[in-house]
């Protein structure tokens, strides 16, 4: 007789669930996220569909609002945060605090077509990280309550467990919009790298062929990112993450590789003091034969040679008699060896083309990534699963130089912005970084808590500040180190600096009308409404501002006169007209005037101010 399970809880058998699992041991295959298909059950019954809508595709319920959600403006605004920069008035780097979702809709105008790369390291999708909880409806306001700015009513950042019957829907309604929004920052000779491991790549790469497009596709890298064994695991130890790489538009991709390694460089000597430089030698034979490229060879010391069986020489013989003439070909330093032919240094491609498989000895490991963080916070572990730095730079080699602009959208600990300084010394460049990475708590029980770091954002931005003291100290007698930019700017993901009309407040219009009279928000700045004018005209958040004094009220003036913001109130003629002089004083090109609308002293100044203005060639005149 069968014994009673002591741990069983008395309740009768679920008929329902055991059906489920006897279904699923003989169709395994028509079940997708733990719930049945009943479509793809009744073709495996012999029941099939009519296939006209057939083609090839990855969908999933969801997808088409991921479209529209990438396609929704944003209505909010990003406002500078000076006292958490470092070196605000000189660096042209930037640190963005916010939903990379609404923080790629709010720089679709200033950086569209300006990213060199975009690197990414979105969550895995391991049941254990979590999902950004994007809002059909209103994601900024769902960004605030998740990050507590608006309530506190317990929103959290959810983990996505595989138990789930959405596991992979929501991972794909996530990364989808982002992607979409990152191709149009991305310059034409563009490219993207998505670190990822098992549990979506296959998705990812439809995703990525999709978006960038299968013809774009550039590579599938191998990060070894461990080096020991985990032998609990029962079937394999995975010791590798993917790195999708992607170009905009791969007939225009500027790619450099690797530099050469001084072992690659060592195989180039000069035994004989060729004036034309290092040089190695290369086989003159190849296959299949051409008959009129197999002859007799006779060497300085007399020796005769043909090419081996099944092959023939490289040059014709009149050829191979200049190459001869021009000491392109080496027969030895006794002139008794086999022909070969010279290869120079000067002449080989100064970059090396990467394999796809990166070791952990090239580019390092998960664990050298973690020592290398401790390390800056003092020994303190406040960040689980960063990546090298070395494996960041070799992505920043691969595909920029000079003055290009690198974005990690998903930036943890910045060790991306770590990479960008740290491989700008030792190439003598100026990339710029841009970094956004959503204030996500730290967790009160977690090290970096316990060290004063509440928010992953903390984390980051400390990050750079310490990376970039150490690179400039241990580079302090390198030629030109005080050029190089370890500052960055800190914006913040908020709402418009701008009242809208709140129909709520319609049973009191006359107070509604009075609000209204002032249509800035109380609690902003000036200078977070002309961050947030540079975002609507599209320039570039790093602009030169300067800001001056004219008949005692401020102006800025942006980017050498392209624009002037004056939001100042009781604005006279007398103030139009110096505004008017700043275009002879500056001369640019084209000069736009911006104005608080109801900062002018009367409707009449406001009128005759257009007219002013135009007096002196300014065209574009408006107010907000």
């Amino acid at each position: 007789m069968e014994k009673l399970d002591p741990k069983a809880d008395g309740s009768s058998m679920d008929i329902v669930k055991n059906n489920i699992e006897k279904l699923k041991s003989i169709f395994p295959d028509v079940f997708n996220e733990g719930q049945v298909d009943i479509e793809k059950l009744k073709e495996r019954l012999g029941e099939f569909a009519d296939d006209k809508s057939e083609r090839y595709n990855l969908t999933w319920h969801g997808k088409s609002q991921a479209k529209r959600l990438a396609q929704q403006p944003s209505t909010g605004s990003l406002r500078p945060c000076k006292e958490e920069s470092k070196d605000w008035d000189t660096t042209e780097n930037l640190y963005i605090e916010g939903d990379n979702l609404e923080v790629l809709k709010l720089l679709q105008k200033s950086y569209h077509n300006k990213i060199k790369i975009i690197y990414i390291d979105p969550p895995y999708n391991t049941g254990k990280d979590f999902v950004y909880n994007d809002d059909f409806k209103d994601n900024l306001n769902n960004y605030f309550e998740i990050t507590g700015q608006f309530d506190n009513e317990g929103n959290k950042l959810s983990t996505n467990s595989d138990t789930s019957g959405r596991y992979h829907t929501d991972w794909l309604n996530m990364i989808y919009p982002r992607l979409r929004l990152a191709r149009n920052l991305m310059r034409e000779d563009g490219v993207i790298f998505i670190s990822i491991d098992d549990n979506e790549i296959a998705n990812l790469k439809k995703i990525c062929d999709e978006i960038y497009g299968d013809n774009n596709f550039i590579s599938s890298f191998i990060w070894q990112r461990a080096y020991a064994p985990v032998n609990m695991n029962k079937y394999s130890s995975t010791n590798h993450d993917y790195i999708l790489a992607y170009a905009k538009n791969i007939d225009k991709t500027v790619w450099f590789g690797l530099p050469r390694s001084k072992e690659a460089n060592s195989r180039y000597i000069n035994p004989d003091n060729d004036q034309r430089g290092p040089w190695k030698p290369d086989n003159l034979s190849a296959g299949p034969v051409v008959s009129d490229r197999v002859y007799e060879i006779v060497t300085p010391s007399g020796r005769k040679v043909i090419p081996p069986e099944g092959r023939c020489w490289i040059l014709s013989k009149k050829k191979f008699q200049e190459y001869v003439e021009d000491n392109m070909i080496w027969f030895g330093e006794d002139g008794n060896n086999v022909p070969a032919l010279k290869r120079f240094l000067s002449e080989v491609r100064q970059f090396m083309v990467p394999l796809t498989v990166w070791t952990y000895d090239e580019v390092s490991h998960s664990q050298d990534a973690k020592k290398e963080v401790n390390k800056l916070f003092d020994g303190k572990a406040v960040m689980d699963y960063p990546k090298p730095v070395k494996l960041m730079q070799r992505i920043v080699q691969l595909s920029t130089n000079e003055n290009d602009i690198i974005m990690d959208f998903f930036s943890g600990s910045a060790t991306m912005a770590h990479a960008v300084m740290q491989q700008n010394i030792e190439d003598n460049s100026n990339r710029k970084f841009i970094m956004v990475q959503l204030p996500e708590n730290t967790g009160e029980k977690s090290d970096a808590y316990k060290a004063g770091y509440n928010y992953i954002t903390d984390i980051g931005k400390e990050r750079i500040r310490r990376a970039g003291e150490i690179i400039k100290e241990e580079n302090k007698d390198e030629e030109g180190i005080e050029n190089l930019d370890t500052g960055f700017k800190v914006f913040k993901l908020a709402t418009s600096n701008i009242k809208t009309w709140d129909t709520s407040q319609s049973d009191d219009l006359e107070q509604t009308l009075f609000n209204m009279v002032e249509n800035i928000k109380e609690d902003r700045t000036e200078e977070d409404i002309v961050y947030e004018i540079l975002l609507k005209y599209g320039l570039d958040l790093t602009i030169p501002i300067e800001e001056t004094t004219l008949n005692n009220k401020k102006v800025y003036i942006v980017g050498y006169g392209a624009l002037i913001i004056c939001l100042d109130k009781k604005i006279t003629l007398d103030i139009v007209e110096e505004i008017g002089n700043l275009k002879d004083k500056y001369q640019p090109e084209i000069m736009r005037v911006i104005f608080k609308d109801n900062g002018f002293k009367d409707d009449v100044i406001k009128t005759n101010a257009i007219q002013i203005l135009k007096k002196y060639g300014i065209e574009d005149v408006k107010s907000l």
